[in-house]
């Protein structure tokens, strides 16, 4: 099998250089050295496919020409191979930049919401929960049938949300029509773009690692990013809006793009995100 292979083995085939070294990060790192000395990571997926998702999705945010992503080396198996990022401090120069650069990726626009990367599966992951990629022309109902609800029914399944409490998140749901905001075009999305996925590059930018990279609504990933905290939001969001304004009231319908992620993680990690989608739904419906 493909995963007994050395991961410095597999660095070398995908690549065509002689190997000097590696090192064990993780259970599902491996660093490698190639004989030029540049280090390459050889990762181990989530699940069946988690490598050719993110191989397709990474090379899918490349051809925009917009972010900074490490270069994808090829894939064998479940393990993925990528240059390593020089990691360096992160500043507000680098969130303007990466704010523009997101604005640039969401212009690069997808087929349809859902749409997959050229390559990439349908059942694909975020994280460690998988994922469908099912296109659909109305962002609303897409995002209700294929985002939301998905992961509600989930959870309603393990008990970490009640039956009763799902209710108020099909509520939002059925109502997406009226709070979606105007109309916008699929968006080509990071699609898992919370701060652990953003490296701040030792040269002053930043890449973007881990896609969940799918057509989208461009405010879902910056839903993302100010869900789990980002180093100098403030700046990314004026570089952004600077580079492509986002719709009247976008700060109102933060919370709905937030309700995907929240579910995802309610599913993965129990009930303290349950309650945080919760009054996210809450929210969204108002008083």
């Amino acid at each position: 099998m493909a995963e007994r292979t050395a991961p410095s083995a597999l660095a070398a085939r995908l690549t065509g250089r002689t190997t000097t070294g590696e090192r064990r990060l993780s259970g599902t790192l491996t660093e490698v050295t190639l004989d030029d000395g540049r280090k390459l990571l050889v990762k181990l997926g989530d699940g069946p496919g988690a490598a050719r998702a993110e191989a397709a999705g990474l090379r899918w945010l490349a051809e925009a020409d917009a972010v900074g992503v490490p270069t994808v080396h090829g894939h064998d198996g479940n393990r993925l191979v990528i240059d390593l990022v020089n990691q360096g401090a992160a500043s507000a120069g680098a969130a303007a930049r990466l704010g523009a650069e997101l604005a640039a990726l969401h212009g690069a626009g997808a087929p349809a919401f859902g749409a997959p990367p050229p390559g990439g599966p349908t059942e694909a992951y975020i994280g460690r929960a998988p994922m469908r990629n099912v296109p659909g022309g109305d962002w609303p109902a897409w995002y209700a049938e294929h985002r939301v609800l998905p992961y509600l029914r989930r959870a309603v399944d393990d008990r970490t949300i009640r039956p009763a409490e799902a209710t108020l998140i099909e509520e939002v749901c059925a109502r997406l029509p009226d709070l979606a905001g105007p109309a916008e075009p699929p968006a080509r999305l990071h699609g898992d773009l919370w701060n652990g996925n953003v490296l701040w590059g030792a040269d002053g930018r930043a890449r973007l690692i881990d896609p969940a990279a799918h057509g989208g609504h461009r405010e879902t990933d910056l839903a993302m990013l100010a869900l789990f905290g980002c180093p100098h939001l403030g700046h990314v969001l004026d570089g952004y809006q600077r580079a492509a304004p986002l719709a009247d009231g976008w700060q109102d319908r933060v919370g709905l793009h937030q309700l995907f992620p929240l579910l995802v993680h309610t599913v993965l990690f129990g009930r303290g995100y349950a309650e945080q989608a919760l009054a996210v739904a809450r929210a969204a419906l108002g008083p």
